[in-house]
């Protein structure tokens, strides 16, 4: 039997992090994202996901950033408005571990990814919604979105970093 799950806005959070001058991290999150998944029963190593996030929504505290990152110097929110996530297969790994493998589209530019899933299993809430729990991590160049935007400090250190990592906890539930 086919089952079709939600995320849970209200309990999930999509984030990530970037190295900032090579010495410390900015994390960020979005605001504003959706997802679907449909499984076999409740077998997520057969899952099926879509995944979308509003780049508007980028929130890393910092207004003046947020508007950087939003501007055609990073995302270009204007033009490419969301991030993509499509699921091509899941491996399970162990019981409570299964490896994503998809393609994410970002600015445009659609490249393959595979992410990491601690799963922490299925329960029923108090208004009798069942419920899956996830934690999801995975990493991306965003040179490879065409993401190059750079600068380097007088003592040769590069502002913002290559590699992205995402980090998500992420709750959904059965529809």
């Amino acid at each position: 039997m086919e089952n079709k799950w939600i995320i849970d806005t209200l309990h999930s959070v999509v984030g990530f992090k970037v190295r900032h001058m090579m010495i410390s991290n900015v994390t960020g999150t979005f605001g504003t994202f959706s997802a679907e998944a449909t499984t076999e029963g409740e077998d997520f190593s057969t899952a099926k996901i879509d995944f979308k996030a509003a780049i508007d929504t980028i929130n890393t505290g910092v207004a003046d950033r947020d508007a950087h990152l939003k501007s055609p110097d990073f995302f270009d929110a204007a033009t490419h408005p969301e991030l993509l996530f499509h699921s091509t297969g899941v491996k399970q790994l162990a019981s409570d571990e299964l490896e994503i493998s998809g393609n994410i589209t970002l600015h445009g530019v659609t490249n393959p990814v595979t992410l990491k899933a601690e799963f922490a299993g299925i329960a029923v809430d108090p208004y009798g919604q069942t419920k899956a729990g996830m934690s999801i991590t995975g990493k991306i160049k965003r040179s490879a979105f065409g993401l190059v935007w750079s600068a380097v400090t007088e003592a040769g250190n590069v502002v913002v970093g290559d590699e992205i990592t995402l980090n998500c906890e992420v709750q959904l539930i059965k529809q």
